[in-house]
């Protein structure tokens, strides 16, 4: 009798296990507050409002940053608001694909960038997302100019990438013709080169083969890159360049 008791409330427990299990994985709670039939799994934040069911990773050589949103101030002092801040291209990577393959060879390139490092990257690149309520941008890793680690942006803790190279820009007047008429640059006909002084330079490029190519310009050389090429990024409130090695026409 006692035996036969025992049996009927161990099945009973099993049942009513089983039931809070079915219960439990059938109902969910939906954006909308509203219970909902399906699968209960741990949510992994938003992606554009919408909540996700897996972890947001970059694949390939894409990499996710948090842009800074640090307030923003015109020259005149003014404090610029969320709706008329310009866009910053300044951020915090906070994941990162394995790194691009060639098609052709097969390579595997690696990823230059770790996660919580700060960058500075290219403006006009990349495809924007609201990932768990804050702006991050997906872009490649060839779009980086820059990269650093810390609070600041200086000229001791800025680390280059691949064949990039930080330009010191040697500006220059404006071009003057022969009767002394200052001309501007769109009226000279042809655009003027840009010359500057080397401050660092990248570790290089690696060949579809997979061989590094070495870099043939150093810190502390003077030189020659094409017009129009390049990317401002200022540092210690100093312009400077960011420049590619095929960009770079001489040196002296």
């Amino acid at each position: 009798f006692f035996i036969t008791i025992y049996h009927i409330m161990m099945k009973l427990v099993c049942l009513f296990s089983c039931l809070a299990i079915h219960i439990s994985t059938a109902f969910i709670v939906t954006n909308n507050g509203r219970c909902g039939r399906g699968l209960l799994s741990p949510s992994y934040g938003t992606l554009d409002g919408r909540t996700i069911d897996g972890e947001f990773t970059p694949v390939n050589d894409m990499v996710l940053i948090k842009l800074d949103s640090k307030e923003q101030q015109t020259e005149g002092g003014l404090i610029l608001t969320s709706k008329v801040k310009v866009k910053s291209n300044e951020g915090t990577v906070m994941a990162t694909g394995p790194g691009k393959i060639n098609q052709e060879t097969g390579f595997a390139f690696d990823m230059p960038l770790s996660t919580g490092e700060k960058v500075v990257y290219g403006r006009y690149v990349g495809t924007e997302a609201v990932y768990n309520g804050a702006p991050h941008v997906l872009i490649q890793d060839s779009d980086i100019l820059v990269k650093y680690l810390g609070e600041k942006l200086n000229l001791e803790t800025v680390e280059m990438l691949r064949d990039n190279v930080l330009v010191k820009i040697e500006k220059k007047d404006d071009a003057e013709s022969m009767g002394g008429i200052l001309l501007a640059k769109s009226s000279t006909g042809k655009p003027a080169p840009t010359m500057g002084e080397v401050v660092k330079v990248g570790p290089g490029r690696y060949a579809m083969n997979g061989s590094l190519m070495e870099m043939d310009v150093e810190a502390g050389d003077m030189i020659r890159f094409r017009d129009l090429s390049g990317n401002t990024v200022e540092i210690d409130d100093q312009e400077y360049s960011v420049v590619r090695m095929n960009e770079i026409l001489a040196k002296f």
